[in-house]
């Protein structure tokens, strides 16, 4: 029990006690984040060894509060709870270098340990009324770490706290209705099937605060506005670790532990995810700028875990979580080195940017494995967890319902996500670290030891919770969470990794030969002019041309239109009903006095008939 409380209320005290310290103090507030993150780390790795079971946490002498302080820690609650204490530390090591007086975001600190601690909060939660509070701190937590960041941030800043806000209240409905159902605010006390008005209006509505934290479409907007504006540090700890574990962790309890899913239900939730997939990824196809592209991505990659959990099987929901797992590992390595070449070149537009793959070579390696992760390519971990969704669709076929007769059809598309997600990083990784390097950027040299390590770090375990996926890490880290389950086949991950890295070795000693050939070196001319030095084509034109087909020259116009935006899309009702509203009340007496006739007489013939 003392090691919960270290988790929980440790850092959220100490980050209360940091607004006091003045924001002149930078360094010593980050330094406290820092000690304070490390502990969390540790503890969460002892509780990683605990025994599973509820936990009445009676540290308050309150009888009516101590009641409702139940904490589950069980496989998944401790498994996200690892990586929470793992991502905590690593983001931040990567602060102290990165917040610096320019991107200073006051209480930063603070906040940080106030979201790392609701964060073991809610995770551990069985009660939903405790739940519920460590989760809407989390979304106030989101909204302060990027708020203030510069100008365009605070409107950021704005409709993410209203989309998760909004999301919280519908939240608090379903978990209201779940009361009214069961009696219990126990997550391990309720267990109900989709069926029945009330029980649909609960399983959508908790849905919903579950697709939204985790970014999923249709509730996915604010996470691209959020990364294109908030620091670095910030996305790596929130969009790309925090809310995605969290998020799919509640999505897990939902679909597992407090509902029992139909078919209908099933087959909602594919389309869910696939819709997801293809949608986020068509849109990271367009991006120039790097982090709106990530953010994207970061959508996208949900969908995949929704497709493994929605499939109920114990392989389905270990490919999910794995996924999950990997995709937090990846996408903070990829948003850590976005935030190294904005940091160096201050440019966060890919056609601005180029050839600093020899100037930043260890951010260079880092976002070239967090790439080919998140592609698939084998033998990363994301190749792994893909191809155990791939597996799990597949046995969900020998199903009978009309979501297993569709099989092929979520199988298709989720590997060819996959495909769209390797053409959308050979973009990114082109327009950042290959092709001509600007003269501006010469003197761009290699974060410092404290940004680079982290980043290290990450793409170290990238390649080895790929390589070791079957035999360690599986039934070490995930097993334990979903249930045992089979294989379809054999993925012999040191094997091919053997082979690789054979080819790798024969490619470099071939370049080096001929490298040691003299070759010719000549202007290069077009159209019989000499190319000056300064021009520079873009190989970014490239991915706009999938604009031209009419079918996607149809979807792209509509979403520059914001029409997929649920934000916008509400914003624009509202302001509808505002014109009408402010039409009518105009201060002309004669027009009032038409409505309160017109009202009386409409109320009358509803009374008589």
């Amino acid at each position: 029990m003392i090691n919960l409380q270290y988790l929980i209320f440790l850092p959220i005290g100490i980050g209360i006690v940091l607004f006091i310290i003045p924001e002149s103090l930078k360094r010593i507030k980050g330094l406290f984040n820092l000690i304070i993150s490390s502990v969390t780390l540790y503890f969460s790795f002892i509780i990683f060894k605990m025994n599973s079971g509820l936990i009445n946490m009676e540290c308050f002498k309150f009888p009516s509060i101590s009641k409702y302080l139940i904490f589950n820690v069980d496989p998944l609650s401790k498994l996200i709870a690892l990586f929470i204490g793992i991502f905590g530390f690593l983001f931040a090591l990567y602060s102290l270098a990165y917040i610096t007086k320019e991107k200073a975001i006051k209480g930063y600190y603070s906040y940080y340990l106030i979201t790392l601690g609701s964060a073991f909060g809610a995770i551990f939660a069985d009660n939903l009324i405790i739940f519920i509070f460590f989760w809407g701190i989390l979304g106030l937590t989101l909204y302060k770490l990027i708020k203030g960041y510069d100008d365009e941030s605070t409107s950021a800043a704005k409709k993410t706290f209203i989309l998760i806000g909004a999301s919280d209240s519908i939240l608090i409905l379903g978990i209201g209705i779940l009361w009214q159902l069961t009696g219990s605010f126990n997550m391990s006390e309720i267990n109900i099937a989709t069926t029945g008005l009330l029980g649909i209006i609960a399983f959508l509505s908790l849905l919903v605060g579950s697709f939204t934290k985790a970014g999923a479409m249709p509730f996915h907007s604010w996470v691209p506005d959020y990364v294109k504006k908030a620091p670095a540090s910030s996305s790596a700890f929130l969009p790309a670790s925090l809310d995605k574990l969290l998020g799919i962790y509640f999505f897990v309890r939902i679909c597992r532990d407090i509902f029992q899913l139909t078919d209908w239900a099933t087959l909602m939730l594919l389309i869910i995810g696939a819709v997801t997939i293809i949608g986020a990824v068509m849109m990271a196809l367009v991006q120039h700028n790097y982090k709106k592209l990530l953010g994207y991505h970061a959508v996208s990659q949900v969908g995949y875990m929704i497709i493994g959990i929605a499939l109920g099987t114990p392989l389905g929901i270990a490919a999910g979580l794995f996924h999950m797992v990997n995709h937090a590992l990846y996408k903070s390595g990829l948003f850590l080195t976005a935030g190294s070449v904005e940091k160096q070149t201050g440019k966060d537009n890919l056609d601005e940017l180029g050839g600093l793959s020899k100037l930043m070579p260890i951010t260079f390696f880092t976002a070239l494995v967090c790439a080919f992760s998140i592609s698939g390519i084998p033998p990363f971990n994301g190749f792994f967890s893909k191809w155990m969704i791939y597996q799990g669709i597949i046995d969900f076929g020998n199903g009978t319902g009309l979501a297993n007769k569709l099989w092929m059809v979520w199988l298709t598309l989720a590997v060819f996500g996959s495909a769209l997600t390797l053409a959308s990083f050979i973009k990114l990784i082109t327009g950042l670290y290959l092709g001509r390097r600007r003269k501006e950027f010469e003197k761009v040299k290699e974060v410092s030891f404290l940004m680079w390590l982290p980043q290290i770090i990450i793409a170290i375990v990238c390649i080895g919770f790929g390589i070791f996926a079957a035999k360690l890490i599986i039934p070490n880290l995930i097993e334990p969470a979903s249930g045992n389950f089979n294989y379809s086949g054999i993925w012999q991950s040191q094997s091919v990794s053997i082979l690789i890295l054979v080819s790798v070795v024969v490619g470099f000693l071939i370049y080096l030969y001929g490298n040691m050939k003299s070759h010719r070196v000549s202007d290069s001319f077009i159209g019989g002019e000499k190319l000056q030095e300064e021009t520079n084509f873009s190989p970014l034109d490239f991915y706009q041309t999938i604009k031209n087909f009419k079918f996607l020259n149809f979807f792209y116009r509509k979403a520059e239109k914001k029409w997929f935006d649920i934000y916008d899309v509400f914003k624009r009702i509202i302001l509808w009903f505002n014109k009408i509203f402010s039409d009518a009340h105009n201060g002309f007496l004669p027009r009032y006095v038409f409505w309160y006739i017109a009202g009386l007489l409409i109320l009358l013939i509803i009374l008589i008939f």
